[in-house]
């Protein structure tokens, strides 16, 4: 497969690492980018990367919360100007809370009622309007005893680029606390899942591949190399374990007070956190390249 600059530069982008570095790890896994990025961590060359990390889309995340439950929305335009559009922000309100009312997912709340007509005629309507393109992309659901919200980097009150529920157990006046600290812990650290159990068994075993993979090769060039077994029961199962210690929300150090995890700020508080979500403007969504020659020219009507 032949390597373009535009491969090597999304690499380099997503990971850190240097030029040739990026396209030799490309050229050795036959431009397959997942597989690049693994090939650069093995040879220490760049850290853990989430696809997260190599998107843009523009829009907003809204949020609403009423009892035992929260939702949060995704609503994606072309430009961030329109995200500042107070005519936009009603939308994305007005969706939201038609969501937190009947939400199951996105194609239902499409053919919900919202002023006399579907949500979907709304959004129509409002693209009308504003004159640009606009997308329903994302909702997401959670139930519990306590829901707690929050909005990273708010244009208007509940929505933002980041949005964040948090579901607790316990004491509600003390859940409502805590858990708007751990919202905000959540936005600044991203976690991968709740706990162990519920991390993605493939997202495991990929990171195990990686890191038995480089513990060997770190070994073969040490001066003064390990017995294998040393390797595989004691170096191996440690970074492991600093993995989930940095991707599982009840392992990570609490932002608030490094000096504990998550899980033990909530003892303490007497609350237990029963699931999350974190939903990010663009997330998954491929950055669509044009060179700057064919943009001028788009821009010109030549």
């Amino acid at each position: 497969m032949a390597i373009t600059a535009q491969m090597v530069k999304e690499l380099r982008e997503t990971t850190g690492a240097g030029m040739m570095d990026a396209k030799k790890a490309l050229t050795e896994c036959d431009g397959n980018m997942d597989a690049a990025i693994d090939w650069l961590r093995t040879k220490g060359l760049a850290k853990a990367a989430k696809k997260a990390d190599r998107v843009a889309a523009e829009g907003l995340i809204g949020v609403a919360v009423t009892t035992g439950r929260g939702v949060a929305v995704e609503i994606n335009s072309e430009t961030d100007f329109v995200a500042k559009n107070t005519d936009f922000q009603a939308l994305v309100r007005d969706v939201a809370k038609t969501a937190l009312e009947i939400g199951e997912s996105v194609e239902v709340v499409k053919a919900a009622a919202l002023n006399g007509k579907t949500v979907d005629e709304v959004i129509g309507e409002a693209i009308a309007r504003i004159g640009e393109n606009m997308t329903f992309r994302r909702l997401h659901v959670l139930e519990g005893d306590t829901i707690v919200s929050y909005v990273h980097n708010a244009a208007a009150p509940e929505m933002g680029k980041i949005g964040v529920l948090v579901a607790l157990k316990g004491d509600a006046a003390k859940a409502q606390e805590i858990g708007k600290q751990f919202a905000m812990h959540i936005a600044a650290t991203a976690p991968m899942a709740l706990n162990e159990s519920s991390l993605d068994p493939a997202v495991l075993e990929r990171e195990l591949q990686v890191q038995t993979a480089k513990a060997l090769e770190e070994n073969a060039t040490s001066a003064k190399p390990k017995p294998e077994q040393v390797i595989h029961n004691n170096i191996i199962p440690g970074r492991m374990k600093k993995f989930l210690e940095e991707s599982t929300l009840v392992n990570q150090k609490f932002v608030m007070n490094p000096d504990i995890t998550v899980a033990q700020a909530a003892t303490e508080a007497g609350v237990e956190i029963t699931g999350f979500a974190r939903l990010v403007v663009g997330e998954g969504v491929e950055k669509k390249e044009e060179d700057f020659a064919a943009e001028v020219a788009k821009m010109v009507g030549a």
